[in-house]
Formats: structure tokens, C-alpha cells, sequence
């Protein structure tokens, strides 16, 4: 099962540091049971492994090598660049769609957001031009008209 938004709420709250019950808390779970909450969200499957994957890409990024000459550039290795990511949303999008280890709801999302990348919608047509087309359409075939009578003066 895919985290919910409480879930996900949680996951963030103790990501940002707060402990068990204070997450809860933030999440939406009501303060009296929150520790309960707490405890049963800390032995939830899903989110264990959104933690462990947080943390896996925080070691990753704590973990990169700043690059030579930079001592003033202490934030070097953090951030999208880092983690080989590309500010192109198309890239991206297609990079989280078929990552095996992100959770399927948020795969599907992203596979939501990518569909008018890969495939525009057609334009619906305006009721002027539903209409130009009904008439063309009928005027085609039997009821065709030929070209319309020549015009003359005739001033005798």
C-alpha cells in the first residue's frame, strides 16, 4: 500500500528532526493519541522505506566529494546536480516513472504529469468552426452546388 498523506506528512515531520509523538502531532494524528500513532507508524512497512530511502539519498549527498579548490563552496555536492538530476521536467519525470524503488503511487503520478509531454491533447474546436465544418460537410455530395451563374450587365 502506497503512503497516504498523513503518512507522508509524518515521514517529512521526522525527517525535519521531531520525534515520534511531535510528528504525529504535525501530521494530523489528535495529541492523545498521537504516541500510539507514533508507534504504530514507526513499525508501518511504507513508511520505514521512505525513510530509508531518505536517508539513503542524504548519505549520498553527505557522502559526495567536494570538488578540488573549493573550500568555499561547502554546499557543493547538494542538491539535484549531486544526485545527477536535471532541471529538465520531462527527464525527470521519466527517471522517477521508472525508478523500481519509488513508491507506485507517486510513479504514477509523475507518469500523469509526463503524459502531456509525450502525447499533446488535440484541440477542441470552437462552435464557429463545428459549424464551417457541418456546412462544408453537407454541401459536399448530393446536394453539392455547381459553381454559381455568371453575372452580366446588360445595358440595351
Amino acid at each position: 500500500m502506497a503512503l497516504t498523506d498523513k503518512k507522508r506528512q509524518y515521514v517529512a515531520a521526522r525527517l525535519s528532526g521531531l520525534s515520534g509523538a511531535k510528528a504525529a502531532i504535525a501530521a494530523g494524528y489528535s495529541d492523545k493519541g498521537a504516541a500510539q500513532a507514533a508507534a504504530r507508524l514507526n513499525k508501518d512497512p511504507d513508511v520505514i522505506a521512505a525513510l530509508q530511502r531518505a536517508e539513503r539519498v542524504n548519505s549520498d549527498v553527505n557522502n559526495a566529494a567536494l570538488p578540488s579548490g573549493a573550500a568555499d563552496q561547502e554546499m557543493a555536492g547538494v542538491g539535484l546536480a549531486a544526485l545527477g538530476l536535471t532541471s529538465d521536467p520531462k527527464r525527470v519525470l521519466v527517471a522517477l516513472m521508472n525508478d523500481v524503488n519509488e513508491e507506485p503511487k507517486l510513479r504514477l503520478e509523475a507518469a500523469k504529469a509526463l503524459m502531456p509531454f509525450v502525447y499533446p491533447r488535440v484541440a477542441e474546436q470552437g462552435k464557429k468552426e463545428a459549424k464551417a465544418n457541418a456546412a462544408q460537410k453537407a454541401a459536399s455530395g448530393r446536394f453539392a452546388t455547381k459553381a454559381p451563374p455568371k453575372l452580366v450587365v446588360n445595358n440595351g
